[in-house]
Protein backbone atom coordinates (compact mmCIF):
# COMPACT_ATOMS: atom_id res chain seq x y z
CA UNK A 1 0.00 0.00 0.00
CA UNK A 2 1.44 3.33 -0.76
CA UNK A 3 1.24 5.92 1.08
CA UNK A 4 1.84 9.92 0.76
CA UNK A 5 2.20 12.37 4.09
CA UNK A 6 3.17 16.07 3.58
CA UNK A 7 4.01 17.61 6.48
CA UNK A 8 4.95 21.02 7.61
CA UNK A 9 2.37 24.05 6.71
CA UNK A 10 1.37 26.45 8.42
CA UNK A 11 0.91 30.12 9.55
CA UNK A 12 4.14 32.39 7.89
CA UNK A 13 4.81 36.28 7.65
CA UNK A 14 5.47 37.65 4.32
CA UNK A 15 9.26 37.02 3.75
CA UNK A 16 9.41 33.79 5.66
CA UNK A 17 10.59 30.60 4.92
CA UNK A 18 8.76 26.53 4.89
CA UNK A 19 10.19 23.31 4.58
CA UNK A 20 7.59 20.92 3.16
CA UNK A 21 8.65 17.72 3.74
CA UNK A 22 6.97 14.60 1.72
CA UNK A 23 7.11 10.81 3.64
CA UNK A 24 6.47 8.21 1.26
CA UNK A 25 5.78 4.65 1.60
CA UNK A 26 5.19 1.43 -0.36
CA UNK A 27 7.05 2.93 -3.21
CA UNK A 28 10.79 3.73 -4.07
CA UNK A 29 11.47 7.95 -4.32
CA UNK A 30 14.29 6.81 -6.26
CA UNK A 31 12.80 5.58 -8.91
CA UNK A 32 9.92 7.95 -9.36
CA UNK A 33 9.70 11.57 -10.24
CA UNK A 34 8.07 13.42 -7.03
CA UNK A 35 5.90 16.68 -7.95
CA UNK A 36 4.59 19.65 -5.99
CA UNK A 37 1.46 21.17 -6.80
CA UNK A 38 -0.49 23.87 -4.93
CA UNK A 39 -4.24 24.65 -4.82
CA UNK A 40 -5.74 28.41 -3.85
CA UNK A 41 -9.02 28.37 -2.55
CA UNK A 42 -11.10 28.71 -6.28
CA UNK A 43 -8.39 27.92 -8.05
CA UNK A 44 -7.16 24.91 -9.64
CA UNK A 45 -4.29 22.84 -8.81
CA UNK A 46 -1.02 23.94 -10.24
CA UNK A 47 2.57 22.85 -11.00
CA UNK A 48 5.19 23.84 -8.63
CA UNK A 49 8.21 22.04 -8.51
CA UNK A 50 9.07 18.26 -9.31
CA UNK A 51 12.68 16.42 -9.64
CA UNK A 52 13.22 13.08 -11.45
CA UNK A 53 14.83 9.67 -10.04
CA UNK A 54 17.86 11.59 -12.66
CA UNK A 55 17.76 14.56 -9.97
CA UNK A 56 16.22 16.89 -12.50
CA UNK A 57 14.78 19.98 -11.41
CA UNK A 58 11.88 21.94 -12.71
CA UNK A 59 9.86 24.84 -11.30
CA UNK A 60 7.17 26.78 -11.75
CA UNK A 61 7.86 30.43 -12.82
CA UNK A 62 6.36 31.86 -9.36
CA UNK A 63 8.69 30.04 -7.78
CA UNK A 64 11.49 30.33 -9.16
CA UNK A 65 14.59 31.46 -7.51
CA UNK A 66 12.39 30.78 -4.30
CA UNK A 67 11.82 27.73 -3.84
CA UNK A 68 14.15 24.38 -3.68
CA UNK A 69 13.49 20.71 -4.38
CA UNK A 70 14.94 18.08 -3.08
CA UNK A 71 14.96 14.24 -2.08
CA UNK A 72 16.31 12.03 0.66
CA UNK A 73 16.29 8.54 -1.00
CA UNK A 74 17.64 6.74 2.04
CA UNK A 75 14.60 7.88 3.81
CA UNK A 76 12.43 7.67 0.90
CA UNK A 77 11.46 11.52 1.69
CA UNK A 78 11.16 14.85 -0.65
CA UNK A 79 11.17 18.19 0.18
CA UNK A 80 10.35 21.83 -0.97
CA UNK A 81 12.18 24.66 0.96
CA UNK A 82 10.31 27.57 0.45
CA UNK A 83 11.79 30.96 1.19
CA UNK A 84 10.74 34.73 0.45
CA UNK A 85 7.15 33.41 0.92
CA UNK A 86 4.70 35.95 -0.39
CA UNK A 87 0.44 35.86 0.24
CA UNK A 88 -0.11 34.66 -3.45
CA UNK A 89 2.13 31.34 -2.44
CA UNK A 90 -0.59 30.56 0.19
CA UNK A 91 -2.52 27.61 -0.74
CA UNK A 92 -3.08 23.59 0.18
CA UNK A 93 0.42 22.00 -1.36
CA UNK A 94 0.32 18.73 -2.48
CA UNK A 95 3.36 16.08 -2.80
CA UNK A 96 3.13 12.80 -5.31
CA UNK A 97 4.25 10.45 -7.23
CA UNK A 98 1.54 9.96 -9.96
CA UNK A 99 -0.72 8.64 -9.49
CA UNK A 100 -0.35 8.37 -5.66
CA UNK A 101 -0.57 11.69 -4.00
CA UNK A 102 -0.91 13.17 -0.43
CA UNK A 103 -3.74 14.60 1.13
CA UNK A 104 -1.82 18.04 1.44
CA UNK A 105 -0.60 20.34 4.34
CA UNK A 106 -1.96 24.04 4.19
CA UNK A 107 0.15 27.33 4.20
CA UNK A 108 -0.72 30.29 4.78
CA UNK A 109 1.61 33.67 4.55
CA UNK A 110 -0.18 36.55 6.18
CA UNK A 111 1.06 39.01 8.78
Amino acid sequence: QVQVVESGGGLVQPGGSLKLSCAVSGIPIRANTVDWYRQAPGQTRKFVASITKTWLENYAEAVKGRFTISRDNFNNTAYLQMSSLQAEDSAVYYCGLQPYWGQGTQVTVSS
